[in-house]
């Protein structure tokens, strides 16, 4: 009891704190009066190497921008901590961008975001300074945005081997691919490379294709391993690009197919339409104006354009028109090379039409044929339009399917005609009965 008597009164204490606090702001007043300034920065400087000595932290600074170069780990780690934001964050940005359809969140100035890689702990706070521009500077820019990345010293190699690639070259490429909105491109010579585009909205997806379930498995499979194969194309020298050719009667699915193609991979899809092409080198400038993982597509390319024989373009002028051998070099000469992961697809109802130096492997090298609506095809159509997997009525179907060469395009009008399934069905019945008793009409003739 007498210990606790002989203490201080809180009182005291706060008294006495206050004190030394005016104390230490009257010495520092001083100090700053008396001691010249050279030496208050030689004794500041002295001190700051003294605590950075002390200090088991170590700070990677990130700037925006090298002169008017940017800095790509700059962006990457931009787009990275947008998705590492706490609940716990007070301010951050959102945004926008013109060409795509969700927000872009992103850290404000002096906001710190924690992050964990590989049991490590790392801190990250954006900051800003002025930039002193002189009379003759090109550079717009008055300030210029860091990143602060903070972490134990001792990780300072498996930083810059692993932490900050993994951010730039696969995080960052995720996140982006994962919100970004695929667009369709179509020939403009007003508009920037000669393209123009718009947001690609086609719904399909290859859950919905009305293809045979086999066909589809290797489909995705080639896709997948063409994406995956950037070091092996390098290693064998040829350009990462991949050509498909999809054959069949017109209402097949060709289309639908590119735009299932260009979903699953996030590709952007090029609509190439060679009669609105001049000549040769406008090819080239469309091709280099096309951006790397995109989908390239030649719709009906036996009747697109007048494509003369090889053996009688000497005649024409290389800038008069398109001719065969300008195409052949677009798809896979040197030019074919400026860029990366890009697949060209080709489409016609009339295969047999085409020149045999457009089929061979390096220019088409899948080839796919849009058949008519096969019962397998079927199903996938009914589960979409009307949400049913099993019908008495599939069984007659399924018969007239095999005696009738409709396409999906066919089968998916009929379906379409009605919500009800049992009169959706039915009208289906109606017509497959109707084309198969004008073919056995026809035969009998």
């Amino acid at each position: 009891m007498e210990l606790f008597e002989s203490m201080p009164s809180s009182k005291a204490i706060l008294t006495a704190a206050t004190s030394l606090t005016a104390s230490v702001i009257l010495f520092r007043s001083i100090a700053s009066d008396l001691v010249p300034e050279t030496l208050q920065h030689f004794f500041s400087s002295r001190f700051q190497k003294i605590s950075n000595r002390l200090s088991s932290q170590l700070i990677v600074v990130i700037e925006e921008s090298e002169g008017l170069t940017s800095n790509q780990m700059f962006d990457a780690a931009n787009v990275y901590l947008g998705t590492k934001v706490s609940p716990w964050t007070q301010r951050i940005k959102v945004n926008k961008p013109d060409k795509d359809e969700e927000l872009a969140v992103t850290v404000d100035r002096y906001q710190e975001v924690t992050d964990c890689y590989e049991n490590v702990n790392f801190t990250w706070i954006l900051k800003s300074r002025g930039i002193k521009q002189s009379d003759k500077s090109s550079n717009p820019k008055t300030e210029l945005r860091y990143f602060e990345l903070s972490f134990h010293k001792k990780k300072k190699e498996m930083v810059l081997k692993s932490y900050l690639p993994y951010i730039l070259l696969s995080r960052a490429k995720e996140i982006k691919e994962e919100k970004k909105a695929v667009r369709l491109h179509t020939v403009d010579y007003n508009g920037t490379d000669y393209w123009s585009s718009v947001v690609l909205n086609h719904p399909a997806t290859f859950d919905t294709m009305a293809m045979e379930p086999e066909m589809k498995k290797e489909l995705i499979e080639d896709l997948d391993m063409f994406v995956s194969r950037k070091d092996y194309y390098r290693r064998v020298g040829k350009a990462w690009k991949r050509g498909y050719l999809l054959y069949g009667p017109p209402g097949t699915g060709k289309s639908s197919l590119v735009a299932a193609m260009a979903n699953y991979l996030k590709f952007d899809v090029y609509d190439l339409d060679l009669r609105e092409v001049q000549c040769n080198s406008d090819l080239r400038r469309l091709l280099i104006g096309s951006a790397n993982r995109s989908i390239l597509v030649i719709e009906d390319i036996d009747c697109n354009v007048g494509l003369q024989n090889r053996e009688n373009e000497n005649d024409t002028s290389e800038d008069d028109k398109i001719t065969l051998s300008g195409l052949l070099n677009f798809i896979d000469g040197l030019w074919s090379s400026c860029g990366d992961e890009r697949i060209i697809v080709f489409t016609t109802n009339h295969k047999d039409r085409l020149d045999p130096a457009l089929l061979r492997p390096g220019r088409m090298d899948v080839h796919i044929e849009m058949s008519y609506c096969t019962f397998g095809g079927f199903r996938i159509l009914a589960s979409n339009y009307l949400k049913i997997e099993e019908h008495s009525k599939f069984r007659v179907i399924e018969d007239l399917l095999l005696k009738v060469k409709a396409t999906p395009a066919e089968v998916a009008g009929e379906l379409m005609k009605s919500n009800n399934s049992e009169i959706a069905l039915e009208n289906l019945i109606k017509y497959l009965s109707k084309q198969n008793a004008l073919l056995t009409e026809t035969d009998g003739h």
